[in-house]
């Protein structure tokens, strides 16, 4: 028969001892589970107030950070301004390459046109005509010629213009204007240094263009229609306003300290913006930041410009030729419209691309979305026959080194561009895309990782 053992009994002492030891253990366990609940809480809470309470060094770091990406977002027009100036006063090719447009521009050909027939006609000695004539028939020629004085300065001064205006319209006006803007080169000198002279006459707020030469070439054309008269028309001088204004002086000091500085702001710019990033903790958003900032400055010049072409214009005497002086500043300026384009330009491609690699969620959706599309032409190339074999397994394990310098060399070739335009801008991140796609296309992702298995 089977025997009952005592644990067993319902009532029995044994049994109680076991199920109390089991509630002290579950009690125990629940205290235990209850203040890893607790620390938990509190180490979550701590994590969600640390980036309010950030240690002294890392704010000291996002302080200067901040500082130095503001200073290259102000330096940043200041720069353009100094190249422009510094290649405009140095370089006179560049002057040439920057005043010939006007040999063709209709406004400053009929400024001209009119300013030298003018000059001319006031020259002209009329009184001439009775040199070689008997002493007898002066007075009657004289009184003749006194009543159609006025008939016969309007016929003579409609021929000179005639011949003024088809020196003007010529090919060989280009020419001559090379000429005397070569030697004007001596105007932005002058108007930084007090330096100078040659075509150019700084005269209180005025930079005068000396025109003697297209006199000369005007005199010679005027003796070769059959106006031997012209021959004794002296040297004359001539100006023609290149820029008048009352604010010269300070334009004057503002261009020399921009002279002076030269190419040194431009590479401040580029190295607090550097630095700035490298002391940010968030690094991309830096590189944003610094990008949209300064693409904002150049965008601030290029309205100055516009403002102060208004306010130049406006202040202009009565007797100026207002479109001529049009034409004049938007051709001096227009390098410098170029420059401010260029940057924002750049700018906003280096913010998109910052953006790009970063870890939103429409960034990943864009990477996403590139690799899908490069990895299915690939893999079409895969099933028609293309094998990648090293190459793929090359590109696989150094696509990132490489993406890097192909960034570096687009980077390099856009600083050492003598003067890169707004293509040029966009024809370097057009070919650094595509670089970067045909790296995509060439990886073999896995390839790599099968062969060093194997």
């Amino acid at each position: 028969m089977p025997t009952d053992r005592p644990g067993d009994q319902p009532g029995g002492k044994p049994g109680d001892e076991s199920g109390a030891e089991s509630a002290d253990e579950l009690a125990e366990l629940r205290a235990r589970l209850t203040a890893v609940e607790v620390q938990e809480a509190r180490l979550a809470e701590q994590l969600a107030t640390r980036p309010a309470q950030r240690p002294p060094r890392r704010r000291v770091r996002s302080f200067l950070a901040a500082l130095l990406i503001v200073l290259a977002c102000v330096l940043t027009p200041l720069g353009a301004l100094a190249l422009w100036a510094r290649s405009e006063i140095s370089d006179t090719d560049r002057y040439l390459a920057t005043m010939a447009p006007l040999a063709k521009d209709p406004r400053i050909k009929a400024a001209i046109t009119d300013r030298v027939t003018a000059e001319i006609m006031t020259k002209l000695p009329l009184e001439s005509l009775l040199d070689g004539l008997a002493p007898d028939d002066k007075p009657k020629l004289g009184a003749l010629l006194g009543g159609i004085g006025h008939a016969l300065d309007s016929g003579l001064g409609g021929f000179v213009h005639t011949q003024v205006e088809r020196i003007v319209d010529s090919d060989a006006f280009g020419t001559l204007w090379t000429d005397v803007n070569r030697d004007a080169h001596a105007a932005v000198r002058k108007l930084v240094t007090g330096q100078g002279g040659g075509a150019v006459e700084v005269r209180d707020d005025t930079v005068l263009l000396d025109l003697a030469p297209v006199i000369a070439r005007v005199k010679s054309a005027l003796i070769e229609q059959g106006l031997p008269l012209a021959s004794r028309i002296p040297e004359i001088h001539t100006s023609y306003a290149l820029v008048r204004s009352d604010a010269l002086p300070e334009v004057r000091t503002a261009l020399r300290v921009l002279d002076l500085a030269g190419l040194w702001v431009p590479v401040l710019a580029g190295a607090c913006a550097l630095g700035g990033v490298l002391l940010a903790t968030r690094r991309r958003r830096a590189v944003v930041a610094a990008a949209l900032g300064m693409a904002g400055g150049a965008l601030l010049l290029g309205i100055g410009l516009s403002v102060f072409r208004a306010v130049y214009l406006d202040g202009l005497p009565a007797d100026v030729d207002q479109a001529a002086a049009q034409a004049v500043y938007d051709t001096l300026v227009r390098y410098l419209r170029s420059a401010v384009r260029v940057v924002v330009t750049l700018g906003l491609l280096v913010a998109l691309g910052a953006w790009v690699i970063g870890g939103g969620r429409w960034a990943r959706t864009v990477r996403g979305g590139w690799r899908a599309g490069l990895g299915a032409v690939r893999r079409v190339a895969g099933r028609a026959g293309l094998r990648l074999g090293p190459v793929g397994r090359f590109v696989h394990r150094w696509k990132a080194p490489l993406g890097w310098l192909a960034v570096a060399l687009a980077a390099l070739a856009f600083v050492l561009w003598s003067h890169p335009t707004v293509l040029v801008t966009l024809c370097l991140a057009l070919g650094l895309v595509a670089v970067l796609a045909v790296l995509e296309l060439l990886d073999e992702p896995g390839r790599d990782r099968a062969g060093a298995a194997a």
